[in-house]
């Protein structure tokens, strides 16, 4: 990933303590755990992003895909540190990237992706993008 296209716009922060129980027999945090650090940034987002009496009540978000790219091993104690990163919105959905850091440390442990869907979640199916929502995709802005 690297540096980051004029496309991908930072949208959000979150800090999220790394517990004992995250690291594995190595010694390390688990891989599946980054997976985790990846949703709850996305989870967050999407509560800044879409209207409380919308949220998981008519619209949702799935993801159609995810990605990881593990560069360093994370280890207890610390707080990871997840910048997500949003792509320019198609019709239902937006690729979102991901930087993984910890404590002050600038250079990433990991970096991943995910193409979420949004879907309308009376039907169960994917939907078009809501207009306010689009517009503020595209002035994405941070929410830390």
């Amino acid at each position: 990933m690297g540096s980051m296209s004029a496309d991908r716009r930072l949208a959000h922060i979150e800090r999220i303590p790394i517990r004992w129980g995250d690291m594995d027999a190595m010694g390390h945090v688990n891989n599946t755990v980054y997976f985790r650090f990846m949703e709850q940034a996305r989870i967050s987002w999407f509560r800044a992003l879409v209207p409380e009496r919308e949220a998981w009540v008519s619209t949702g978000i799935v993801i159609a895909n995810a990605s990881c790219n593990y560069k360093r091993a994370m280890t207890y104690p610390g707080t990871a540190e997840v910048r997500l990163y949003v792509g320019k919105p198609g019709g239902s959905s937006v690729a979102t990237h991901y930087e993984l850091r910890v404590d002050d440390d600038p250079v990433p442990y990991a970096d991943g992706a995910a193409l979420v869907v949004f879907v309308d979640m009376k039907q169960q199916k994917s939907k078009r993008i809501p207009e306010a929502i689009r517009e503020r995709l595209e002035n994405a802005k941070v929410d830390a």
